[in-house]
């Protein structure tokens, strides 16, 4: 099998290794390449693989079957070559700071709670955890601070390959079944778990644990957190965002949760205002309309969902048979259609049909969208109107 320079020495960026084989891989543009030695990481324990360059050749991902090391070129190696080969450490090492993260907080969390980590996944940009218990924010926010001084104390990461009667006497976190060998990634004090991923030499190295997220999640929680470098840039990002808010609001960035109050008690009034102003043009609009109209087919340009069921009411209140409303809205027309002592239901299906529309209701009034133009839509509602 091939040797896995990884388990030896985390930090090893580059090595040399003889090519044992290179195989193109069916319906893809690219081939698998095992080496009798690596540095790259196959994907396992929630990280995915590792990236680089192997002979100048791009590797986009490394992945393990039947104990085999798979490389994933972009280009051909020649069988029997000896090549360098260079992992992409930049994102290597931001793995390695959110593993070894996720394990601490993952830790802090099994030893406060008891519940287990269910489901990690460790992507490019964030890292999620799923606990499978609940945590309320500010349980949270303590074991984030937790979790930070932790980095701040500089704890050595050991990696252990206790023997098997040793084995059967330690407390450690597993999630899955374990056949032979079982390596433990122990951060004293905070977590002991198998895992089989790369990590930090020593807790400073992650620099920070920043917690953004959390959500309910099959009777649990949902953690979405970064660190190292991520949290830098999610801080930057914060900080940007601010600023552009910050000036928009003309407030302080101290200043902003009252800011952002006060616009939407303004906004709410607003809303109340136009509501009033469209149930007023409604009225105006009713009284233009003779009351032994057959039918009204309005179409609008200024209206909410609740003015145009509000115009259609007062028209019916008027006493016309039925009525339709249709508004504008990008490409489409959205509808409501409406009748005191008719089922209108089958005039909605016949409209969907001419007009590649959806929707449907009860049988005194019926809401949904079609594509048409207006003078077209007028016609045909007039059509289905004097032909039943």
């Amino acid at each position: 099998m091939t040797e896995r320079l990884y388990n030896q020495d985390v930090y090893t960026k580059t090595f040399t290794g003889t090519v044992r084989s290179c195989t193109e891989v069916p319906g893809q543009e690219g081939y698998e390449v095992i080496l009798d030695r690596t540095a790259f990481f196959p994907e396992g324990g929630g990280q995915y693989g590792d990236i680089g360059t192997i002979g100048g050749v791009r590797v986009r991902d490394t992945k393990e079957r039947d104990g085999e090391v798979l490389h994933y070129t972009e280009g051909p190696l020649q069988e029997g070559d000896t090549v360098e080969g260079e992992i992409d450490w930049k994102v290597r090492f931001s793995r390695m700071q959110q593993h070894t993260a996720e394990h601490i907080l993952s830790g802090l969390v099994h030893g406060r709670f008891g519940y287990q980590n269910v489901g990690f996944h460790l992507g490019d940009d964030i890292c999620t955890m799923d606990f499978n218990g609940p945590i309320t924010r500010e349980e949270m926010e303590e074991i984030e601070h937790e979790a930070n001084r932790a980095v701040y104390e500089d704890l050595p990461v050991h990696i252990l390959y206790p023997p098997e009667e040793e084995l059967q006497k330690m407390e450690y976190r597993s999630k899955i079944e374990i056949d032979g060998q079982v390596r433990i990634v122990w951060v004293p004090g905070y977590d002991r778990c198998a895992c089989c991923a790369t990590h930090v030499g020593s807790t400073g190295e992650i620099g920070q644990i920043k917690v953004i997220a959390m959500m309910n999640y099959k009777g649990g929680v949902r953690v979405t957190m970064v660190s190292g470098d991520r949290a830098l840039l999610d801080h930057e990002k914060r900080e940007r965002d601010m600023k552009e808010i910050s000036a928009m609001l003309s407030a302080k960035e101290d200043e902003l949760p009252e800011a952002v109050r006060r616009l939407m008690e303004e906004n709410e009034d607003r809303k109340c205002q136009i509501i009033e102003l469209q149930k007023r043009m409604n009225e105006l609009k009713v009284q233009q309309i003779p009351e032994d109209s057959r039918y009204q087919c309005l179409f609008e340009t200024n209206l909410n969902q609740n003015g145009m069921r509000d115009l259609m009411n007062k028209v019916l209140e008027r006493g016309v048979p039925i009525c339709g409303v249709f508004l504008k809205r990008g490409e489409q027309y959205q509808y409501v259609i409406g009748s005191r002592d008719r089922d209108i239901r089958e005039l909605g299906k016949k409209l969907n049909v001419r007009f590649h529309g959806r929707g449907g209701g009860k049988p005194a009034m019926i809401q949904g969208s079609l594509t048409g133009e207006e003078k077209t839509i007028k016609a045909y509602f007039e059509e289905i109107i004097n032909v039943q």
